[in-house]
């Protein structure tokens, strides 16, 4: 957990708009190192519209964000990336006719040669490496050069999740992680979730499948219309309380309003 001064990740008043649309309204968060923060928030709540500016791929209108205390700026996704910022998308970010190594290092592949040699990728380094990561997170592939078209959905989404603690170095981003998966798949995921916590990477986890956050997760933050409008302990709250936050029908009052406050069930 942090050490009291500077946090993984930290955002201060961010807001966002499209036109006339506001996206985000002064949302502020932080997130400890080896914290696991469940996002949850109805459609439309700005959820995407912060991972998507924690991930570089869209511009804040307003506020700071701050990586382990220093204020930063990522004008693009490799920016966030530099900073160990990786996000898994929930539309299985793999490329099927690729096998596991070479996704688990797209756009990233390992080049060896250079000066009278011709630059060519260290498959052999790679599917190395693709294995040792594969056997550390317990991930049941046969082979790392098994197509990615030939896995089930689950293992597929084991790939994608794989990759980002590969390259992360302070926060992963898993971004409904598990909707188009079955039971099994949903488990085996989530077992790979705690995995990649254990390792000390900070996780931000968007999903609507709440007893999975309540599982997985220490706090929760709940957006509502763009507005960060509760932030609780797991231990602490149940699905009701959480349900109530995303109608609208509960609100949480923030003290001073400080992006550090934590809210146990029914503070104030």
């Amino acid at each position: 957990m942090s050490n009291g001064r500077d946090y993984a990740l930290r955002v201060e008043h961010i807001a966002k708009s499209f036109g006339a649309v506001t996206a985000l309204a002064d949302v502020s968060m932080r997130l400890d190192q080896g914290e696991v923060l469940g996002l949850i928030g109805d459609n439309g709540a700005g959820k995407s519209t912060l991972i998507k500016i924690l991930s570089g791929a869209v511009q804040p209108d307003a506020g700071e964000l701050r990586v382990d205390g220093e204020a930063v700026a990522f004008p693009t996704p490799i920016a966030a990336r530099g900073y160990g910022i990786e996000t898994v998308y929930q539309d299985l970010a793999v490329v099927p006719m690729l096998d596991v190594a070479e996704n688990l290092f797209l756009g990233r592949e390992v080049r060896m040669g250079g000066g009278r040699m011709v630059p060519f990728i260290a498959k052999r380094a790679m599917r190395k490496t693709a294995q040792a990561q594969l056997q550390q997170l317990n991930i049941g592939i046969g082979s790392v050069r098994q197509r990615v078209e030939t896995l089930s959905g689950g293992q597929r989404q084991a790939v994608a999740v794989a990759r980002a603690p590969m390259f992360g170095r302070r926060v992963v981003i898993l971004d409904e992680p598990t909707a188009a998966l079955g039971v099994k798949e949903t488990a085996a995921v989530t077992d790979l979730i705690r995995r990649i916590g254990a390792e000390g990477l900070a996780i931000i986890l968007i999903s609507h499948n709440m007893p999975q956050v309540l599982e997985l997760s220490n706090r929760i933050m709940v957006l509502r219309a763009g507005r960060r409008v509760g932030v609780l302990q797991t231990d602490q709250t149940d699905v009701e309380q959480i349900t109530r936050l995303i109608t609208g029908a509960e609100v949480v009052h923030h003290g001073d309003g400080s992006p550090d406050d934590s809210h146990a069930r029914g503070g104030s």
